[in-house]
């Protein structure tokens, strides 16, 4: 197998879609001012008011670490605690940045349903306990869609959001895969956040068709204060911020980050649907968004390896999880789907 086929390790693997390519070609032409005082990432701010229907403040930063590690960091003093998914990103793969950019606000890892926090896990870490010698709760994050491919449902966010506001604790929201939480509940972006109670969203671009960058999405603008700074000084400002903030102008405008979010996510189906009736095999998580994570055997993950498929196995024996992208191409989901088939029969 060449080494640029087409996998299905992480939808990082993808290039640049069109319309991302197209605006930084054209964001290209000519000069503009620095550090985000250009046209585009006034553009680019626009579009995101728009999507969302509502004034917020809205910053760039390179990744998603940079992004859900300086909002918890605003959200927070270094005495307190943020309230998270024992699965969630910021604990498992984020090497101790929102501990690192907060000068130490310790996460509290909660017990999840299919990946999802639920308002009881939430209320009995933040009551535990409250007495001086304890990091005080201050966030909740969600991750969106969570990293077992499960989505909230605006409801099960808003029920969140109601415990949040009782116990005076901010709501953020980790959207690396926020698109296809939209594309999967044709939900609109403003009836998944602001409108459900969320205070701030980390909107990722680079899983859906950028090259880099994600969007910091203040909805309650009293949070972001100094945001700017607190960029700059961790090295998040980009002197041409143009090439961060065209690109999410191109799949914006025209609603690519939709378009490409649906195929993402219909790949995924059309893998489960291909390989559901295999004995053997069995999905440890409902398809929601465009993961599908299934229990295979061990001979078999080794095999599909052989053969120069790319996939993770970091949950748990058997466990093997298959990411399609906005450019996946179904006859790719068809041709390993023939091979689990193959080596699971072997």
């Amino acid at each position: 197998m060449p080494d640029n086929a087409q996998q299905f390790a992480s939808d990082n693997y993808s290039g640049i879609c069109p319309e991302a390519w197209a605006a930084m070609a054209e964001a290209n032409q000519g000069h503009q001012r620095a550090y985000g005082d250009d046209e585009w990432t006034a553009r680019a701010a626009d579009h995101f008011r728009r999507l969302f229907e509502t004034d917020c403040e809205v910053f760039f930063a390179f990744n998603g670490t940079a992004a859900n590690s300086l909002a918890l960091a605003s959200l927070c003093q270094s005495y307190h605690s943020v309230i998270c998914s024992e699965t969630a990103h910021v604990e498992t793969d984020e090497c101790g940045a929102p501990e690192f950019f907060s000068n130490g606000s310790k996460l509290l890892l909660a017990k999840t349903e299919n990946g999802k926090l639920t308002p009881q896990a939430i209320r009995e870490i933040a009551l535990k306990r409250q007495d001086i010698h304890y990091p005080k709760p201050r966030v909740v994050t969600l991750t969106q869609a969570t990293e077992v491919g499960t989505v909230y449902r605006p409801e099960e966010v808003r029920a969140i959001s109601q415990v949040c506001k009782e116990l005076n604790l901010n709501l953020h929201m980790d959207g690396a895969r926020f698109s296809n939480a939209c594309a999967f509940l044709g939900c609109s972006p403003a009836e998944l956040t602001w409108k459900a109670g969320v205070d701030v969203l980390c909107f990722g671009g680079t899983k859906n068709g950028m090259a880099v960058g994600e969007a910091i999405v203040f909805f309650n603008k009293d949070l972001a204060e100094d945001f700017d700074y607190r960029c700059k000084q961790a090295g998040q400002l980009a002197s041409k911020m143009r090439y961060l903030s065209a690109p999410w102008v191109g799949i914006l405008q025209d609603d690519a980050w939709l378009k490409y979010a649906n195929h993402a996510n219909r790949c995924a189906q059309l893998l489960a649907m291909l390989v559901e009736d295999v004995p053997g095999v069995s999905l440890m998580f409902p398809v929601e968004a465009n993961g599908v994570f299934l229990q295979l055997s061990e001979p078999a993950i080794a095999a599909l390896t052989a053969r120069g498929w790319r996939f993770y196995t970091f949950i748990g024996a058997g466990g093997a999880r298959f990411m399609c992208s906005w450019d996946t191409d179904e006859a790719r989901v068809r041709q390993l789907a023939a091979d689990i088939r193959e080596v699971m029969s072997a």
